[in-house]
């Protein structure tokens, strides 16, 4: 049994606006949109095999997220072009205390952090986005946790991170990062993973449980998806059978 994973979701105020920002900045298609969610797609080639799903909410945003994406570059004049092309659809620039790196961070038009990494090898064939990166209180633990959750190996450790990849190694990295600050909010970021076809979804649900999942109520109602928290406290929602 497993699971694998399948939807990067981001709460929106705006989710067709918010979804045209990601298309544009990506070179992505909106493919699916209805009053539920609208739906971004990457083009065949470009390895990432996910959805990048925008819901609505009401809530404001009130924090740094803990789950953002990296966009990758493959020259320092590729990390400026790439720069100015976000600034030019509607990202800003924002300061988290990142001081002096290499990277750039940036906000989408409703605050949500992303970074435009330099040139890096290991981000050379990930495509657009590479990486989704997620603060941890213990990258190793949490790692592992979400490992078993989609089914990618934990390919690399340092003491302050700890990195996944898919099997196929075609996408982008799931990287867990060192932070000192625990979670106290709803992500407005999250993941959802999906048994396979053949598998059960509550067999699912329990297994994860197992590994220190927990169920928990964020106002879904009732849907068809079970909500979860991972270890650290993360929400995320384990689909039907797909």
């Amino acid at each position: 049994m497993s699971t694998r994973l399948c939807n990067v979701v981001v709460d929106a105020a705006e989710p067709a606006a918010l979804a045209r920002f990601w298309a544009d900045l990506l070179g992505w298609q909106v493919n699916h949109a209805d009053e539920e969610e609208v739906d971004v797609t990457a083009p065949p080639d470009d390895g990432w095999d996910l959805d990048l799903v925008f819901v609505p909410v009401k809530d404001e945003k009130v924090t740094k997220n803990r789950v953002h994406l990296d966009l990758a570059s493959e020259s320092p004049d590729h990390q400026l072009a790439q720069v100015a092309h976000a600034l030019k659809v509607g990202a800003t620039r924002v300061d988290i205390g990142q001081h002096n790196v290499p990277w750039v961070v940036l906000a989408d038009p409703e605050g949500n952090e992303f970074c435009v990494l330099d040139p890096r090898p290991e981000y050379l064939d990930t495509g657009a986005v590479a990486a989704i990166v997620v603060d941890a209180l213990n990258p190793l633990h949490l790692a592992e946790f979400w490992s078993a959750a989609t089914g990618w190996p934990v390919m690399g450790t340092t003491r302050l991170t700890a990195s996944l990849r898919s099997p196929a190694a075609r996408g982008p990295w799931l990287e867990f990062v060192r932070t000192e600050h625990p979670h106290e909010v709803k992500n407005r970021v999250h993941l959802d993973v999906a048994p396979l076809p053949t598998d059960d979804q509550w067999a699912e649900v329990t297994r994860l449980s197992e590994l220190g999942a927990r169920k928990t109520d964020v106002g879904q109602g009732s849907v068809p998806w079970q909500v979860l928290t991972d270890p650290e406290g993360n929400e995320f929602c384990v689909l039907t059978p797909r």
